[in-house]
C-alpha cells in the first residue's frame, strides 16, 4: 500500500506539495497565540478526597482557599502605624470585586502569623473568584496591578503567582528553545547530509509538523481544556521526530537514487517502501505510547498527550507526503550546493565498515558486552530506588522569578514556613465537632486547628502545621488527619496542597499499570506486524525499559538528591514532581521505538535475503550506525535546549529525556543489540506456526529486494 502511495506522490507531486505547504500556512494562523489560550495547573483528579472537598467547600462557602498572599512592607513604617494600616485598607478596598470572594487581613484576625518578625511587613490572604483554575488566573491578573498600585512595597505569593511565573516563564522557555536548537539543527544537518538542500529537509518537515500541531491543539481546545505545556512537547516531540524522519528518508533516497540516478520516480517509491515503512511503523509507536497518557485523568497528563499525538501524526504525514514530493521534484539535486569541505560519504551496501567490525567485535564476546552494559545500566539507575515523590510548588521557578522570592521572604520573615489542610465536616452536632477538633489538634506536628467558615451542619476546619507542604512529613501529617474518625453520624473530607499531593500520587499510581499495558501491548502488536516475531518485540521492551530506568537514577541523583543544582541553575526540591517520570516514560518508551524499529528495519532486510543472522546484524548496524547516531544528536540538540528552561519540572524532562536518547542511540543500539542478537540466533525471528503463517500472508513486510543477496524463502528460516 505504501508503495502505491509512494507512486502516487511522484505523479502528482506539485499537486501534493501545493496542498501541503497551503494546509501548513493556514496551520500557521491558526496556531497565534496559542499559550495565550490554554490552562494553567491541570495537575488534580476530580474523583480523588481533596478535589471533592475543594468542590463541596466552594459550593457551599464559596472560596475559601488561600490562593495568593500579598505581602505589605515599608523600611520606615511599621506594620501597625495608622497610615500603614490606612494604606493597606484603600488598596485593598480598590481591588475589583469580581476577582476575590474574601481578603483576610492581620487587622481583621490578629493572627500573629500574619506580621513578620521585624514588624515592618503583613501578609494579606486573598482567595480568588472563579469557578475554574483558568478563572482564578483571570482574577489573579486583575488582583495583580490593583495591589502593584499601592505606596506600600508589595509582593505577591501562593499558589496562583506561582502558576502565573510557571506560564510566562514557560512561553519564554519555549522561544528561548526553538532560537537556541534551530540554528544548531540546520548547522548539524549540514554536516550530516553536506549539502545545503539536503539539509534544508529536516528544517521543512518539522516545521510542518510543529505548525500544525500547534492548529490540531488549538481546535482541540475548543473542546476540552488543554494545559499550557501541550506546545512545549509539541516543539519538542515535531522537531525532534520530524528530523529524525527526514534523515531516514532523505538517507535512504540518496541510496536508492545513487543505484539508479536517471530512475527518481522508482526511488521514490522504493524509499516509501521502506524508510517511508518505517517512518509509519516508528510514528505509530510512539502515538500509540503518548496515547497511553490519556487514561490519566489529570489535565495536565492529558494535555502532553494530545500535543505528543498530534506532533507525531503530523510529523509522520509531512515525511511521507510534502518530504516525497520535493525529493520526486528535486530527484539528484537533493546533493545540489554541496559543502566545499565536506565529502559525502560512500554508502555501504555489505557489512563492512567500521559500525559492522564495532558489531562483530560485540559478538564475539556476546555474553561479556551484554552483562556489562546491563550492570553499569543498573548502577546509573539505583539512584532511583531512594526517590521521594511530591508537586508543583515555588522552588520548581528561578530564584529570581518575583512568585518565589517573595515565598522565600514569606519563610523568613513570617516565622517558619507553613503548610495548611482544609477539613470539611458534615453532619456534626456541636459536641461532636468539639471532639473532632481536637482530636485533629492531637495528630503529631499539627500546631493548630481552627473554624474558617459553618453553614447549617457543615463547618470548615484549618489545621496548619510546620514544613513544605511538599514534604513527607507533611504528606504523613495529611495520611493522619486522614485517619482520624469523624463524628458519630457525620463525614469529613480533608483538602488543601499537600492533600493534592498525596492523592495525585495515589491517583497516578491506580491508573499506571494501564499505561503500562497499553504501551507494552501496543508496543508488541506493532513489533509483531513490522517483523513478525514475538522475541524482538519483547527484548524491545525490556532494554528500552532499562535505558528509560538509567534516566531516572539520572534525574534522582540531580533533581531530587541536588547534584549540580548550582552548574545547572535550580533550586532542589528533595523530590521528583509525580508527574514527570510518567510523561518520561510515554515519550522515551516511544522515541526508544523509533530507532529500535529503524534498526531492525535494515536487519530484518538482510535476513530475510540471506537467512544468516550474524551478518544481517552486522549489515544493519552498519547501514544504519551513522544514521542513527545522527539522528540521535539532532534529537538531542532539540532535547537539551529544554534543559535551558528556568521551570524544573521542565529541565528535569528535557534532561532525562537527553541522557535517555543518547543511552540508547549508543550503549543500547551498538552494544547491547548486536549482544543479543548474536545470543539469542535465528530465535530473533521466532514466532509460534500459526502467527508465522498469518504474518507471512499479511505482514507488512519490506517487498523491495536489496542488491546484497537474493531472498530467502521465510520457510527455511523461520524456527
Amino acid at each position: 500500500m505504501i508503495e502505491r502511495w509512494g507512486a502516487l506522490v511522484v505523479r502528482r507531486a506539485v499537486a501534493v506539495l501545493l496542498v501541503g505547504l497551503g494546509v501548513t500556512a493556514l496551520a500557521a494562523l491558526a496556531g497565534i497565540g496559542l499559550e495565550d489560550k490554554l490552562a494553567a495547573g491541570g495537575f488534580d483528579d476530580p474523583g480523588t478526597e481533596s478535589a471533592r472537598e475543594l468542590a463541596l467547600e466552594r459550593s457551599t462557602f464559596g472560596n475559601r482557599s488561600i490562593d495568593a498572599i500579598v505581602i505589605f512592607s515599608s523600611e520606615d513604617e511599621m506594620a501597625d502605624d495608622p497610615a500603614f494600616r490606612a494604606e493597606v485598607r484603600r488598596t485593598v478596598a480598590a481591588i475589583p470585586q469580581e476577582s476575590v470572594v474574601s481578603v483576610l487581613t492581620w487587622y481583621d484576625v490578629a493572627d500573629p502569623a500574619m506580621v513578620s518578625k521585624d514588624g515592618h511587613a503583613t501578609a494579606v490572604y486573598v482567595s480568588l473568584a472563579g469557578e475554574s483554575q483558568n478563572d482564578f488566573i483571570d482574577s489573579f491578573d486583575r488582583l495583580r496591578p490593583a495591589v502593584g498600585a499601592s505606596s506600600l512595597d508589595t509582593d505577591l505569593a501562593g499558589p496562583y503567582a506561582v502558576y502565573t511565573d510557571v506560564n510566562e516563564e514557560t512561553k519564554s522557555d519555549l522561544l528561548r528553545a526553538e532560537i537556541v536548537s534551530m540554528p544548531i539543527v540546520l548547522l548539524l544537518s549540514l554536516v550530516i547530509f553536506r549539502s545545503v538542500v539536503a539539509a534544508l529537509m529536516p528544517v521543512l518537515v518539522g516545521l510542518v509538523a510543529v505548525l500544525g500541531a500547534r492548529a490540531t491543539i488549538a481546535g482541540l481546545n475548543q473542546l476540552v481544556d488543554v494545559s499550557i505545556f501541550a506546545p512545549n512537547i509539541i516543539t519538542l516531540l515535531g522537531l525532534g521526530l520530524a528530523i529524525d524522519y527526514a534523515l531516514f528518508v532523505v538517507s535512504r533516497f540518496r541510496e536508492e537514487i545513487d543505484r539508479d540516478p536517471g530512475d527518481t520516480r522508482g526511488a521514490v517509491v522504493r524509499t516509501m517502501a521502506t524508510a517511508g515503512r518505517t517512518v509509519a511503523f516508528s510514528a505509530l509507536t510512539v502515538a500509540a505510547a503518548m496515547s497511553s497518557l490519556l487514561v490519566f485523568p489529570q489535565t495536565f497528563l492529558k494535555s502532553i498527550g494530545y500535543g505528543g499525538i498530534a506532533a507525531v501524526l503530523i510529523a509522520m504525514l509531512a515525511a511521507l507526503t510534502v518530504l516525497p514530493a520535493v525529493l520526486a521534484l528535486l530527484g539528484t539535486r537533493i546533493d545540489a550546493v554541496r559543502i566545499p569541505f565536506l565529502q559525502r560519504a560512500t554508502p555501504v551496501e555489505t557489512g563492512h565498515g567500521a559500525w559492522a567490525r564495532l558489531a562483530r567485535a560485540v559478538m564475539r564476546r556476546p555474553v561479556l558486552v551484554a552483562a556489562a552494559v546491563v550492570v553499569v545500566l543498573l548502577a546509573v539507575a539505583s539512584p532511583f530506588l531512594g526517590v521521594k515523590w511530591g508537586s508543583v510548588d515555588y522552588r520548581v521557578l528561578p530564584a529570581d522569578t518575583p512568585s518565589h522570592q517573595a515565598s522565600e521572604r514569606l519563610n523568613a520573615e513570617f516565622g517558619p514556613e507553613r503548610s495548611t489542610a482544609n477539613i470539611l465536616v458534615r453532619g456534626a452536632d456541636e459536641a461532636g465537632l468539639t471532639s473532632y477538633t481536637q482530636a485533629l489538634d492531637d495528630v503529631p506536628g499539627v500546631v493548630d486547628v481552627r473554624p474558617v467558615a459553618s453553614e447549617g451542619d457543615t463547618t470548615l476546619l484549618r489545621a496548619a502545621w510546620e514544613g513544605n507542604s511538599q514534604t513527607d512529613h507533611s504528606q504523613q501529617v495529611v495520611r493522619d488527619l486522614r485517619g482520624v474518625a469523624a463524628p458519630d453520624g457525620s463525614d469529613a473530607l480533608v483538602g488543601g496542597l499537600t492533600a493534592d499531593t498525596v492523592d495525585l500520587a495515589s491517583s497516578v499510581g491506580d491508573h499506571l499499570p494501564l499505561m503500562g499495558a497499553i504501551v507494552v501491548g501496543v508496543m508488541l502488536v506493532l513489533l509483531f506486524l513490522a517483523f513478525g516475531s514475538v522475541v524482538l518485540p519483547l527484548k524491545a521492551v525490556l532494554m528500552n525499559a532499562l535505558s528509560i530506568t538509567a534516566s531516572f537514577g539520572v534525574v534522582t541523583w540531580i533533581f531530587s538528591d541536588g547534584h549540580l543544582a548550582g552548574l545547572l541553575g535550580f533550586t532542589p526540591q528533595g523530590f521528583l514532581d509525580l508527574t514527570n517520570p510518567i510523561v518520561m516514560l510515554a515519550v522515551l518508551f516511544g522515541l526508544s521505538m523509533d530507532y529500535e524499529v529503524f534498526l531492525l528495519s535494515r536487519v530484518r532486510e538482510q535476513w530475510d535475503a540471506t537467512g544468516d543472522n550474524d551478518l544481517a546484524v552486522q549489515t544493519g548496524v552498519q547501514k544504519t550506525g551513522r544514521i542513527i547516531t545522527s539522528a540521535a544528536l539532532l534529537l538531542a540538540v532539540v532535547i537539551g535546549a529544554f534543559s535551558l528552561s528556568g521551570v524544573v519540572f521542565m529541565k528535569m524532562l528535557g534532561l532525562g529525556m537527553l541522557v535517555a536518547i543518547l543511552v540508547d542511540a549508543t550503549v543500547v543500539r551498538a552494544l547491547l543489540v548486536p549482544a543479543t542478537m548474536k545470543l539469542l540466533g535465528r530465535w530473533n525471528w521466532w514466532a509460534p506456526g500459526p502467527l508465522a503463517r498469518w504474518w507471512e500472508r499479511h505482514g507488512f513486510r519490506e517487498d523491495v529486494g536489496t542488491p546484497d543477496a537474493p531472498r530467502v524463502p521465510q520457510d527455511r528460516v523461520l524456527v
